[in-house]
């Protein structure tokens, strides 16, 4: 038996449009499971399912927005209707808002206040409300969630409070939730989480580089601050994804798996 298959599992992958939650769609179905795939955009909804459609896998696609617990809901009620239960969820949305950003200019003390909670809402709900809809169809059948957390929640990193705070709360609702989860339901629910390093995506990478592609001046530091010298690749995540969603990784709960080049390990010399 290959204990890293997930064939005839049905795992849901929130954030499933983007870049690192597009790799885990084609990961997972290419792991052999049914996936469904949540996102915000109907059109990058359909791109997303025709891609897993086109090397040979099965996926379903639902318009949701995380933070709407009627739209997820519906979502789950859709997800059961063709599948008939749910093995698995990556909690893969999240990510920064423009207006929680303290810009270099800017005096700590001008932090804007609602934008930092829109940060810290969206990176910590948006993960604790699918796993406690989507997660609670685990209590008969078992199941396994992934969240995703961030190197921000284990090293300072400048100008993104509401965000590192949301990651932070997620490290914690991780091994609170695993341990409750492993003692209330027999351990047949397991979460885990990633801890990703540094990643172009959507979000940062006029953070990280020039429209030239060359870096800026925060993309030079960070580089020189992984002992890889190089940012991450998003299949190399899937590795730790799949591994935290087979029955490979049966007994273990409330863990993060840091895939991040060595950066939060590094000390500088």
């Amino acid at each position: 038996m290959d204990l890293f298959s997930l064939k005839d599992k049905v795992v849901v992958v929130t954030g499933g449009t983007g870049i690192l939650g597009g790799s885990f769609v084609l990961a997972i179905a290419a792991a052999g499971a049914k996936v469904v795939i949540i996102g915000r955009n109907k059109e990058r909804l359909e791109s997303k399912k025709n891609e897993v459609e086109a090397v040979g896998g099965q996926a379903l696609a639902i318009q949701a927005d995380v933070m709407d617990e009627a739209q997820l809901t519906a979502a789950r009620d859709q997800i059961l209707e063709a599948y008939g239960k749910i093995d698995g969820l990556v909690n893969a949305a999240g990510g920064n808002v423009p207006e929680a950003l303290l810009l270099p200019e800017q005096d700590i003390f001008d932090l804007n206040i609602a934008g930092t909670k829109k940060a810290l809402e969206l990176n910590l709900w948006g993960s604790i409300v699918p796993t406690h809809i989507l997660g609670a169809t685990m209590r008969e059948t078992g199941g396994s969630i992934v969240n995703i957390s961030s190197v921000s929640s284990k090293k300072v990193l400048t100008r993104v409070l509401g965000y590192s705070m949301g990651k932070a709360a997620i490290d914690q609702y991780t091994q609170w939730l695993g341990v409750e989860a492993a003692t209330r339901h027999a351990g047949k629910i397991r979460i885990n989480s990633i801890t990703p390093g540094f990643f172009l995506t959507e979000q940062n990478r006029r953070m990280l580089t020039n429209e030239d592609g060359t870096l800026t001046q925060r993309g030079e530091k960070i580089i020189n601050a992984t002992p890889y010298g190089r940012f991450g690749q998003p299949e190399e995540l899937n590795g730790a994804l799949i591994y935290l969603l087979s029955d490979a990784s049966k007994f273990v709960t409330g863990i993060t798996v840091t895939v991040d080049g060595g950066y939060t390990v590094y000390g500088g010399v």
